[in-house]
């Protein structure tokens, strides 16, 4: 049976329990119906929504009936939309539960069921193993009834809510007119992107048109993920045709915003998540309400942690994903990983949401043009204030899960005590309390810092680098950037031996 994994089930279209197929979708949705009533949250709202996928229409109908047979007011989303809207209804409504059917950035063979619970965060545990025990137990033939799928209102309040953002955050301020150019990468965040945009005051718009409709086969992209290598190119080529100012790449259900900047030779770049995550964080913080605070993962930069000190500010870290971030603490203003995710408003969408990311960070990029800065003007200035934090990740595939795990057990039977030349401290995550524990090592010096761990969900062994070289003048920057780049090469082939 496919188990529940990050907020849901995710898997292979496929007929059988570990594949995601009708049966499958109407085992989870009565089991998840069980462990609502047995919570006394019977007859509670329920939001259903879909992404473009292949068989997402057909498992949000069953998801909805079944809900509405099991006596639960459904409302039915009218059309594929963003997973960031599920979110938002949950929460706008005061709903028991929201269901959104999609793989996200998975391949078109895959497709997945998201859960959210009340308020509007993903399902964390021990729910996910209650609601697993409750869709075992699912034997009985499961009822439906027909559900009439709702209006645009919901849509159109959450564009509103998005399009408020620059003036709710970034106050008052001149910006400057600026040449956007944005990819769904076939997903379905396109439309409702160029609205929102539109809604804030961004006309000027340009799509990459062969990405720019939904499709389910993602033709023009090997992995619809704008992290993986090429998926952007379309992207940034017509950046460059056009003399944009900056470039928005979505993942398919738009839960995911990456950045793309010039960089500053005449070609293009995108930013990592990292370094969107410090733009946007300190943009948040210059309006957010004293002693607020913001969040990011293990495995994410520790610049966000100097940049909340200097803006007086809390910080909090939590593990990886948005079940955790969402729950990180009271007066939770702004929250990051480094896999582009981000929560820029939380008080309305407890989870990452690539839509409201994008306008704020074009609301950023607008503000800059406006007083002749740029976004990677900013990056410089954080480089000075905090050091060069440069940033990789390694990822290793292996045979299956168990050689993974095999190898973090390894380092954790005999951890090196000096990784290129750095002395190391060492942390094992499986050794903490509480939510912090996971199955995570942390080597760490005064310049350095490792994050290994086993894929949750592929046979992969992941580590994520980072080194931190000081740059005390302007003039010093760039040897300072070349310093850290060949530090971090040296971690990197660290990292890259580790499955050998």
């Amino acid at each position: 049976m496919l188990r529940f994994g990050t907020a849901g089930l995710r898997g292979p279209l496929q007929d059988g329990p570990d594949g995601m197929n009708p049966t499958t979708v109407s085992r989870a949705t009565a089991g998840l119906t069980a462990w609502l009533r047995d919570r006394c949250l019977g007859g509670g709202a329920v939001v259903v929504g879909r992404d473009a996928r292949h068989g997402s229409a057909e498992f949000a109908i069953a998801t909805a009936e079944i809900f509405a047979a099991a006596g639960f007011p459904v409302t039915l989303l009218p059309r594929p939309l963003p997973t960031p809207v599920v979110a938002y209804a949950v929460r706008e409504l005061g709903a028991v539960a929201g269901v959104q059917i999609t793989a996200s950035h998975n391949p078109a063979t895959d497709n997945g069921y998201k859960v959210y619970l009340d308020g509007g965060s993903q399902l964390i545990s021990p729910a996910d193993t209650e609601i697993e025990r409750c869709i075992e137990a699912v034997t009985e033939p499961i009822a439906r009834t027909s559900v009439t799928p709702a209006d645009d209102d919901l849509v159109r309040r959450y564009l509103d809510r998005v399009a408020q953002l620059p003036k709710l955050i970034g106050g008052p301020g001149e910006r400057s007119d600026i040449r956007i150019v944005l990819t769904p990468l076939h997903g379905v965040g396109g439309d409702t992107a160029v609205k929102a945009l539109a809604d804030a005051g961004f006309a000027h718009v340009h799509v990459v048109g062969e990405q720019f409709a939904p499709d389910a086969d993602f033709p023009t992209v090997a992995f619809p993920n704008p992290e993986e290598p090429g998926a952007t190119d379309l992207l940034l080529a017509t950046a460059e045709r056009i003399g944009a100012d900056i470039a928005i790449a979505l993942d398919p259900d738009a839960d995911r915003c990456a950045v793309g900047i010039p960089d500053g030779s005449g070609g293009w770049r995108m930013l990592r998540g990292d370094e969107t995550g410090v733009l946007l964080g300190d943009y948040v913080l210059r309006t957010a309400p004293p002693d607020s605070l913001v969040a990011t993962t293990i495995v994410s930069s520790r610049l966000l942690s100097k940049l909340a000190a200097a803006r007086g500010a809390r910080y909090a870290e939590t593990l990886t994903g948005f079940k955790w971030l969402a729950r990180a603490g009271d007066g939770l203003v702004y929250a990051y990983e480094e896999a582009i995710g981000h929560c820029v408003d939380p008080a309305t969408v407890r989870d990452k949401d690539g839509i409201s990311a994008a306008v704020l960070a074009v609301d950023l990029a607008a503000r800059l043009k406006a007083v002749g800065r740029t976004l990677a003007d900013e990056l410089d200035d954080y480089a000075l204030e905090f050091g060069v934090h440069a940033v990789d990740q390694v990822s290793l595939r292996l045979p299956d899960a168990a050689a993974a795990a095999a190898v973090v057990d390894r380092l954790r039977a005999a951890p090196p005590g000096e990784i290129a030349g750095d002395p190391m401290e060492y942390t094992d995550l499986l050794q903490a309390r509480g939510r912090m524990r996971t199955d995570a090592l942390i080597f760490e010096s005064a310049t350095a810092r490792i994050v290994v761990r086993p894929s949750g969900t592929e046979p992969k062994l992941k580590c994520y680098l980072e080194v931190v070289h000081p740059a005390p003048t302007r003039p010093a920057l760039p040897a300072a950037k070349t310093a850290a780049a060949h530090h971090l090469s040296t971690l990197r082939t660290f990292c890259e031996q580790l499955a050998h």
